[in-house]
């Protein structure tokens, strides 16, 4: 994403035809990858209750979201990500109430702050552009459409737009909520949200 870019996104639950559809708007597939995530937390899942996400991407390294400002209702909530080691331990420790622990990188971290793998899983992700008629080709694609499947059976889809400033949100909030419902049906849960509430059942029944 270009420096000082705004990002707004929503999510959508995809159809069997909605690749098609995509087509059909004059969208065009920019690749397809498949990544293993790793994601830590404490037995209790503190990090996942405060809405903090401890991931470990195959090939990517470490990731650490942490809520940021909502700038619309909904499903559009803001996240910061950090991916330094040093910001993400400092975050950690911070959340933990733990306890600075040096200038170690987070796997030297995690043992120290108890934290232990707690769902790994495979993702499929088709990610496409489409522009909207009237935009400059020599800018960054107005929207961006991610199609996911992970190995548990769970499909998402979610449509993002990049703008320059806190003006035209509004107006890419639209375009984006429009697509949307040429897409799929309403909102639905990130896999992010999935896993949380997956495993918050799982830890409620032992």
């Amino acid at each position: 994403m270009a420096q000082g870019m705004i990002e707004v996104e929503r999510k959508f639950v995809p159809g069997p035809g909605t690749e098609e559809r995509l087509q059909e708007l004059g969208g065009s597939l920019e690749h397809q990858i498949t990544f293993r995530d790793i994601y830590y937390d404490t037995p209790e899942l503190t990090l996942m209750q405060s809405d903090h996400w401890l991931r470990q991407r195959e090939g990517s390294g470490w990731e650490l979201k942490c809520p940021g400002a909502v700038g619309v209702s909904g499903a559009h909530t803001k996240y910061v990500e950090l991916t330094s080691d040093p910001a993400i331990v400092a975050r950690l420790c911070q959340v933990l109430e733990a306890e600075e622990l040096g200038s170690g990188g987070v796997a030297a971290v995690l043992s120290p702050l108890g934290l232990q793998e707690v769902a790994s899983f495979v993702t499929k992700r088709s990610s496409w552009k489409l522009m909207f008629s009237g935009a400059d080709e020599d800018e960054e694609p107005l929207l961006k459409v991610d199609l996911d499947t992970a190995d548990f059976g769970y499909t998402v889809g979610e449509v993002e737009a990049l703008v320059r400033e806190e003006a035209e949100v509004p107006s890419a909030l639209e375009k984006i909520q429009s697509l949307s419902k040429m897409l799929g049906e309403g909102d639905r849960l990130s896999v992010l949200s999935l896993l949380h509430f997956c495993l918050f059942r799982r830890c409620a029944s032992t």
